[in-house]
Parts: structure tokens; sequence; C-alpha cells
């Protein structure tokens, strides 16, 4: 790292702690302005999603698509595909090799071109003093006119009996596996459980998904429902609505004692991975000495402005408990920048957020579920297609999935769309841009799309509203 990153600057306009995304987004955002920026980092610069989240995961997760889909080619009569891992090792190498290009290309490469922007990497995590925004960082005290929190946050176990006692994998070790476990347990139905569960089992792992709801329980249980009928048929068990008993090293490795509705249950892997949530990096901020509100989870209370209950002290990203997306937390770092150094005049909005999952079929959606649209007092209405009428998904021969658009009955104004369908994530911003223009199903429905191309499915959907999609030619109108 060059001289102009690594300066010492005790008093800078704006303290950044933290080296991630939301870190990055501010310190760059505070520098074009020309403010002077420290960032504190701790470990690998970059955060977690280049270094151990969504880079990584997104790459393993391709690699073992082509492999799956290789093998899926005999839906096509006169065809046949293989494909195997012959050197998992070599895998996971290739994975890493485009992390570390990635970290240096976005962030070390791009801290040279900020001569205001200092790099400080920390030894141990930054502490506030009770001094104003004062803080000692590896023993020196540093006295910033403002202050970003971008922490982030780490995996955590949930309470089970006996989990403390047993070897642990989370997203970040189970990713760096160089040799493929026999089996895998793993609990938590949420985005990295469903991600890494389909993942590994493609790769030939017995997987096992555990959960106390269902698969992606923030989704619609159509979506749900038809995600566990494919992971069934792909040989994933789906052990969904259970209570957890006890958790014990066993013969194959580890052993889960849970309650099912049908009594008892035993389930035995060779390695487990916790994918049950994560918390808030505040624990050794000491904020109390800030004035700093924590919430019950240990996040950052902050307000629409990302600013904390210290007015001189904003935090942003995953530290905040709120959309730990790797996009809002840069959003919001922007966001706390220019307040910070400015007036509060720039609001965070979360309204219409694109969510895309890396199942296959893809799972997207924005806006409001049909249950979260009536519990906000709207008069629902809901279209709901299979793929199979769709005719991209039926040239490919690949129906798996549906599409539900949700709106209300009032004014037909759209009001969510939530999508399970292949590359579904690259048709959802289509639907982002309906809802911010607060369109309605039938002006939807009377937009052109183009033929054989599964964002057409959107204008399907909407046309089920009023209309039988059995009855519709193939490009209606």
């Amino acid at each position: 790292m060059s001289d102009c990153c690594s300066k010492e600057n005790y008093t800078p306009d704006l303290l950044v702690v933290g080296g991630g995304s939301a870190g990055f987004s501010a310190a760059i955002t505070a520098a074009e302005s020309g403010a002077s920026v420290v960032i504190a980092g701790h470990g690998i610069i970059g955060g977690t999603c280049v270094n151990v989240g969504c880079v990584p995961s997104k790459t393993m997760i391709r690699v073992m698509e082509a492999v799956h889909h290789a093998k899926e080619a005999e839906r096509f009569d006169g065809v046949k595909g293989t494909a195997e891992i012959f050197n998992w090792k070599a895998t996971v190498a290739q994975k890493q090799s485009l992390v570390d290009e990635l970290r240096k290309t976005k962030y070390e490469d791009i801290l040279p071109s900020y001569p205001n922007v200092s790099y400080v990497d920390m030894k141990d995590m930054a502490r506030f003093t009770g001094n104003g925004t004062e803080m000692e960082i590896d023993g020196i005290l540093y006295r910033p006119k403002k202050i970003i929190i971008a922490t982030g946050s780490s995996s955590s176990l949930p309470p089970i009996n006996g989990i403390q006692s047993v070897p642990v994998l989370d997203s970040t070790s189970a990713l760096e596996l160089e040799k493929l476990p026999k089996s895998m347990l793993i609990i938590g139905g949420g985005v990295i459980g469903v991600e890494l569960g389909q993942m590994f089992a493609r790769a030939g792992v017995q997987v096992t998904i555990c959960c106390r709801s269902r698969l992606l329980p923030e989704t619609e249980p159509e979506i749900s429902a038809a995600l566990k009928t494919y992971f069934e048929d792909e040989s994933i068990t789906v052990c969904d609505g259970i209570g957890y008993q006890k958790i014990e090293q066993g013969g194959a490795g580890i052993k889960l004692v849970c309650q099912t509705p049908n009594g008892l249950d035993t389930i035995e892997a060779e390695q487990l991975l916790v994918a049950a949530g994560r918390k808030a990096n505040t624990a050794v901020l000491e904020a109390d000495k800030a004035r700093i509100k924590l919430l019950k989870n240990g996040s950052v209370a902050i307000n629409e402005y990302m600013q904390s209950s210290n007015p001189d002290i904003y935090a942003v990203g995953d530290v905040t408990g709120r959309d730990m997306f790797v996009y809002m937390a840069a959003y919001g770092g922007k966001l706390a920048a220019k307040n910070a150094l400015g007036s509060n005049s720039h609001k965070y909005s979360n309204t219409n957020i694109p969510v895309v999952i890396f199942t296959d079929p893809q799972t997207a959606m924005v806006g409001l579920t049909e249950v979260e649209a009536q519990t906000k007092g709207y008069d629902v209405k809901t279209s709901m297609i299979a793929l199979d009428h769709v005719p991209r998904f039926i040239a490919a021969r690949n129906t798996r999935g549906l599409i539900k658009l949700v709106a209300d009955k009032k004014t037909d104004k759209l009001l969510g769309a939530h999508i399970l369908a292949p590359e579904s994530g690259d048709s959802l911003q289509t639907m982002v841009l309906a809802l911010k223009a607060g369109m309605t199903t039938e002006e939807l429905a009377n937009t052109i799309f183009p033929y054989l191309t599964g964002v057409e499915g959107l204008k399907l959907a909407a046309q089920t509203f009023d209309k039988d999609v059995n009855k519709l030619s193939c490009c209606a109108g």
C-alpha cells in the first residue's frame, strides 16, 4: 500500500471504522467532497462481500450449476452430457484467486487515487474512550470531527443445547474446505442455508437442511413450497418446522436431536454448517461511552439519516441490523458521509429493495408480499402463473418455478413481485422500475416485452389478473 494511504492523521474530518463496502463507500464520498478521511479496517481489507460472502459463494454456486446442468442435458432428446469434479482443491483455489484479484482491484488499488484518505490496519478493534468522538486504535487516540461506524456483522450460533461443544462451520469456513465431506447438516433455511446447501449437494455431498420455520421464510409461501420440492428432487433432505433439542458429537461427526411433527428424530452428518443469522460487530466498541444506543440484538440504533443517538456518530451496513445486502451498505455509506459532513438532508429509503437469492432456479423479489400488503391495510389482489405458461421456459424444457404479483385492488397499482425462475435476478429490475414508477397491472400487461425471454413472464403474470393465461396465444399483445 502506498505512503499516501498510510500517513498519520489523528484529527481527520471523518473517521470510518470498518474497511468493507459500506466503509469504502462512505470514505470515497467524503474524500470526493474534499474532506480528510481515515479508514480504520480490521482484518482483511474489503470486508465480507468480496472476501468471504457474495463473491466466493456465487462463484462456487456457478461452478456447481455448470456440473449440474451438464447432467441435466438429457431433458433434450438425443442429448447426453456429463461433468464431474475431479479436483475440488483446484476449484477452491480458483475461487480464492478471483477473491484476491477483486480485493486488490476494487479496494487496495483504489486507495492511492484519494490522497486525502489514510488507511489504518487495526490490530485490535477501535474503542470509544468516553471523550466525545475520541477513539483509541491500537494505543493511539484519534479525535475526528465525525465518525461512521461500519464494522459489519458476523455469524452467530443459535441457542441449541451442546452446540458450543461440537465443531461448527460457518459460511466462511465452509467455502474454504479443501476436501468435500460425505454429508453435511445445515442449520438454517435462510439465504445462506439454501444457497450453500444446494451448492454442496451438487458437489456430491449428502445435505440435510433443518429450520424452525420453512425455507426462505421471508418469501411467499408458494416459493418456499416449490423450492422444497426442487431441493428434494436433487436428494436434499429438508426438515422444516422443527424444534432443536440438542446436538452432540456422534459416530459420523455430529448428531442432532430434533422435535418433528412425527416425534423426535436424530440426524447425523460428518460436518455441521450453521447458517442461522448474523450479529452486529459492536461488542468491543464500548459504544455506551459515546452515548450510542444499541438495540436488543446489539446493532446500532439509527434514524432515517443513518445517525446514531450521538449526533456526531453515524452507522451503516450490517452493524445497523437492517437491509443486510452489500448494495444497501454502499448506498447507506454514501448517504451517511454526505449527512455527516453537511446537514442531515439525505434520507435513507429501503422502499422497493431488489432481493436476489442464488438458488437454482433463482429466487427474486421486490416490494410487498401478499401478507405484508394485507397487514398494511391494502385490499389485495394477486396473480400467479407457473413457468409452463412462459414460452422461454417451455422452449428450454425447464419450467420449474412461478411468478406471483401483488397489487392494490382499488387502484390496480402493483405492490410487489416474487419470481422463482432461471436467472430471475435479471428480470427483477423491470419490476423495481415498475414499482418506482407506480405502474398498474394494466399498464404492465400492455407493455411490449420481447418474445421468448424470461422477463416476458411478468407481462403474462400481469395479464393473468384479468385473463385466463391458457387462452392467450404465444405472443399475445
